[in-house]
C-alpha cells in the first residue's frame, strides 16, 4: 500500500487530470472516516485571497482544490501539482524523497499551502494552454489516420454552417456522386467511410469506419437499390447508423427502383412498391427523431402513404435540372414538352407550364394485338420537341413516340428521363450502332443509376445531368 501512495502522489505531482467533486464533498468533512479510508481532506483559512490545497489523498491518487469558501471543490491535479512546485520549490530530489518515505511505510501527511489568487489565475492558463496543445495533437492524429475531424476554417461562423451539413456515407456504387456532392457543397458535407467486404460464403462483412466521430453528428447514406443483390447489404447499414448515437438521420435514394408497380389490377398481383415502402419504413430512429429519406421523381406521389409514420419521405425532382439544360440550348425559344402518357402528363406538366413550355401529348392505344402511341393532343410541326419521362427501361415507347413526331413534322426530337434504368445494356438502342432510336438529338438523363452513368459516359446522344447539387442542397439541415 505504501508503494501504492507513492505512485499516486507522483501522479498528482506530475500534472495527471484526476476529478471528482463527490470525494471532495465528503473529504471537507475531517480527517476521521475519510481519512482512514484514503480520501484526502481540506482545511477552511480566513484569508478571503487565498485558498486552501489538498496535495495527498492516499491510496486513490487524486488530488483536489477547494475554494476559500468551503464549497464543492473541482478536482484538477494540475492545479494541485503546480502550487506544490511554487510554494516548496519541489524538484525531482523531493520528488523522490516522498516515494522513500512511502515505500519505507511512512504514510505522507496531507500538506496544506497558501495560494494566491494571481498564481491560481497563472495555473488556470497554463492549463488552457496544455489543454488547446493536447487537442492540436489530437486531431492532427486523427488526421492523419484519415478520420473525421474539425478542419481549419477560417472562422466559427464557418465551421457551424458546417455542423448543419450532415456526414455522408454511400455505397460502392455510388461513390461518384458521393464526391461530387463534397465538391458542390464547397467541402461542407463531409464524407465518411465503409468498409465492403464479403464472407467467405457471400453474405456481407461489414466495418462503419469513424463510429465514434459521427456521434452527435448529422449523418446521411446515399444509397443505390439498382439490383436485389445490393439491397441487404445496404440496408444493414442503413439500420445501423441510427444507432450510433447520431443528431438525426437522412437515407438518400435517388432512384426507388419498385415504384412501377404500386398497384394491383387483379387478384394474386404483389405491389411491390408497398413491401420496400414497409421496409423503409422501419428504419430505427435517430437521437433528432424519425429517418427522412430523399427520393427522385418516384413513379406515383401516392406511394407515400405506402410510408409508415416512423419515416419522412421527401420527394425531390430531377426536372429543375432539365429546365436549367433547355434554357442552354440554341432552339431554346422553339422547345416544347412531349409527354409519352397521360400519366407523364398529369405528374410533370405543372413544372413546364409555369416556365412557359407548350405540351404535347401522346397516348398509347391498342389495335389488335399490338398497342400503338397516337397523339391526343398539341402541334409539334416545326418544333424541337423535348419528350420527358420519370424513367426508361427497354426505351420501346420513347421509339415509337419519337417515330410518330417526326413524321408529324418535328425538326428534332430530344428525351429526358430522370432515372435511365436500361435493363440489358438497352441503352445501346439510342446510339449510331442501336436498333431503331437514332432519331433523338439528344438524351439527358441523371446519375440516379450508377450501372447506367458508366456505361453511357461520352456515348452521344446521352448527356449526364448531375443530381449532386439537387442532393447537397437537401442534405442542409
Amino acid at each position: 500500500m505504501a508503494h501504492a501512495n507513492a505512485r499516486a502522489w507522483m501522479r498528482c505531482v506530475s500534472g495527471e487530470t484526476l476529478t471528482s467533486r463527490a470525494r471532495a464533498r465528503g473529504a471537507t468533512r475531517g480527517r476521521g472516516a475519510s481519512a482512514r479510508a484514503g480520501w484526502g481532506w481540506t482545511s477552511r483559512r480566513a484569508n478571503e485571497d487565498s485558498v486552501t490545497t489538498v496535495r495527498w489523498n492516499g491510496a486513490h491518487g487524486r488530488g483536489w482544490k477547494s475554494s476559500g469558501d468551503g464549497s464543492d471543490g473541482v478536482l484538477t491535479s494540475k492545479v494541485v501539482a503546480r502550487a506544490v512546485m511554487d510554494a516548496r520549490g519541489t524538484d525531482e530530489g523531493k520528488t523522490k524523497s516522498l516515494a522513500k518515505a512511502a515505500s519505507g511505510g511512512m504514510e505522507p501527511k496531507p500538506m496544506t499551502t497558501q495560494v494566491s489568487k494571481s498564481d491560481k489565475k497563472a495555473g488556470a492558463e497554463a492549463a488552457k494552454d496544455v489543454t488547446k496543445a493536447s487537442s492540436a495533437s489530437a486531431s492532427a492524429g486523427k488526421a492523419k489516420r484519415g478520420g473525421i475531424s474539425r478542419p481549419g476554417f477560417s472562422d466559427e461562423t464557418a465551421w457551424t454552417r458546417r455542423r448543419k451539413f450532415p456526414v455522408l456515407f454511400y455505397s460502392k456504387e455510388m461513390e461518384p456522386l458521393a464526391r461530387k456532392i463534397e465538391s458542390e457543397s464547397d467541402g461542407m458535407v463531409e464524407l465518411g467511410e465503409i468498409d465492403w467486404r464479403t464472407f467467405p460464403d457471400g453474405f456481407p462483412d461489414l466495418f462503419i469506419n469513424d463510429a465514434y466521430d459521427v456521434r452527435d453528428r448529422h449523418v446521411a447514406f446515399l444509397a443505390s437499390f439498382h439490383s436485389p443483390e445490393v439491397i441487404f447489404e445496404q440496408l444493414s447499414i442503413i439500420y445501423s447508423l441510427p444507432k450510433m448515437f447520431v443528431a438525426s438521420f437522412t437515407l438518400v435514394l435517388p432512384f426507388f427502383p419498385t415504384g412501377t408497380a404500386e398497384r394491383v389490377v387483379r387478384e394474386g398481383e404483389v405491389a411491390t412498391a408497398v413491401t420496400l415502402a414497409r421496409i423503409l419504413s422501419n428504419i430505427p430512429p435517430s437521437r433528432g427523431g424519425p429517418t427522412s429519406t430523399i427520393i427522385f421523381d418516384i413513379h406515383a406521389l401516392q406511394e407515400r402513404f405506402y410510408f409508415g409514420d416512423s419515416i419522412l419521405p421527401c420527394f425531390e425532382s430531377g426536372i429543375p435540372l432539365l429546365l436549367e439544360r433547355l434554357s442552354q440550348l440554341e432552339d431554346a425559344n422553339n422547345v416544347v414538352i412531349a409527354y409519352p402518357d397521360e400519366g407523364a402528363y398529369k405528374r410533370f406538366h405543372t413544372f413546364f407550364a409555369s416556365a412557359g413550355y407548350e405540351s404535347v401529348v401522346c397516348t398509347k392505344v391498342r389495335e389488335g394485338p399490338k398497342r400503338i402511341v397516337k397523339l391526343k393532343e398539341g402541334e409539334p410541326v416545326g418544333r424541337h420537341v423535348v419528350i420527358v419521362d420519370d424513367l426508361v427501361q427497354s426505351g420501346s415507347t420513347l421509339i415509337e413516340c419519337q417515330k410518330l413526331l417526326s413524321r408529324l413534322g418535328a425538326v428534332r426530337v430530344s428525351a429526358y428521363a430522370t432515372h435511365g434504368v436500361f435493363p440489358n445494356a438497352s441503352w445501346k438502342r439510342f446510339t449510331t450502332e442501336g436498333a431503331g432510336g437514332q432519331g433523338f438529338a439528344n438524351f439527358w438523363i441523371t446519375d440516379s443509376c450508377p450501372q447506367t452513368v458508366g456505361a453511357v459516359d461520352g456515348v452521344e446522344p446521352f448527356e449526364v445531368l448531375s443530381l449532386a447539387s439537387a442532393i447537397a442542397e437537401a442534405l442542409e439541415v
